[in-house]
């Protein structure tokens, strides 16, 4: 009888920086960030995709990492929230702008609603309220309402370009 082998390597470029580990098949991207590489700004909020903490920005797109398998993201790129930086004091616009604004209370949902601003502007610079709250529909938040949020996104988009890119800190 052969060994069957539960684990394979995985290299994915996280926040600039490749990296690889060995991990078991049925490991989600949300626990390789987490617990492989212990980037814990991806939160854990529901493990169902309905809440959308756990956003990450794959090769440009915004994508629950709970939703995807390590081995499925094998070769790609990653931002997380601990990659983003930017002109304000070391934060991007998009966290400047919920700073700004004062688009998150509890923080629970705060790095999900900025991964998926942050893609949303990189795609779209200039959205309107309604865009960006289509945009971030999938994301919820339980404490500060969204107008909040509405209004860090649009003083993310009105403080120039720096807004529109995750700019990556290797």
């Amino acid at each position: 009888m052969s060994e069957q082998r539960w684990t394979r390597p995985v290299t994915v470029t996280v926040n600039g920086r490749r990296e690889t580990r060995d991990v078991e098949h049925r490991t989600l991207l949300v626990h390789f960030l987490r617990e492989h590489l212990r980037l814990t700004g991806t939160h854990i909020g529901c493990d169902t995709s309905n809440c959308g903490a756990c956003t990450v920005v794959l090769e440009g797109a915004a994508v629950k990492s709970c939703t995807l398998l390590a081995v499925q993201v094998d070769g790609q790129s990653v931002t997380t929230v601990e990659g983003l930086s930017g002109p304000y004091n070391g934060l991007s616009a998009v966290q400047e702008g919920f700073r700004q604004e004062h688009g998150l209370q509890c923080g629970y949902c705060t790095p999900g609603m900025v991964m998926a601003s942050t893609a949303l502007l990189s795609e779209q610079p200039d959205p309107s309220p309604d865009a960006i709250r289509h945009a971030l529909e999938g994301n919820i938040c339980r404490c500060t309402g969204y107008e909040m949020i509405v209004r860090s996104v649009r003083w993310a988009a009105e403080h120039g370009d720096a807004a529109a890119r995750a700019e990556v800190t290797p």
